[in-house]
């Protein structure tokens, strides 16, 4: 190999590991303005949810549990919801690594979710697809760890 290119090769090889820094950069990095709110309206304003796990500080790595709160918009408790979850990482393009599900009505409109886990720091994604007497609507909750 000639001179110039050894030169062309570690060129390219320092572009390409400057590019993959970036990129895992702002894959671990949570958007700027990133609505982290715990309540809010479901997407279609049908029921008023509100999320918070059961224990806190938030870690990454143990399962959690958390109770959604799920009211009509005029502050009425919904009970005999179905409470579909999911989630993941959309900086990553992956999934929630559990399969938490809904395994308790509390009373007074309150669910427990159970099996959670974040496996990474970064932004996660949560979301709840609701199935109850108003009709069907879901909501997203961003979470940064």
């Amino acid at each position: 190999m000639n001179r110039r290119s050894i030169l062309i090769a570690l060129a390219a090889a320092a572009l390409l590991a400057a590019a993959a820094f970036m990129a895992v950069r702002v894959m671990m990095t949570p958007p700027d303005g990133l609505d982290l709110a715990r309540s809010k309206a479901s997407a279609r304003g049908l029921y008023a949810v509100t999320i918070a796990p059961e224990k806190e500080p938030l870690e990454q790595g143990p399962l959690h549990s958390w109770i959604l709160t799920l009211k009509t918009p005029d502050g009425a408790p919904v009970e005999g919801a179905t409470i579909a979850v999911g989630g993941g990482m959309p900086q990553h393009g992956h999934g929630l690594p559990t399969q938490p599900q809904a395994t308790a009505y509390l009373g007074d409109g309150r669910y427990r979710i159970e099996g959670v886990r974040f496996n990474m720091s970064g932004w996660w994604e949560f979301t709840f697809d609701i199935k109850a007497a108003a009709g069907d609507d879901r909501v997203v909750f961003n979470l940064a760890l």
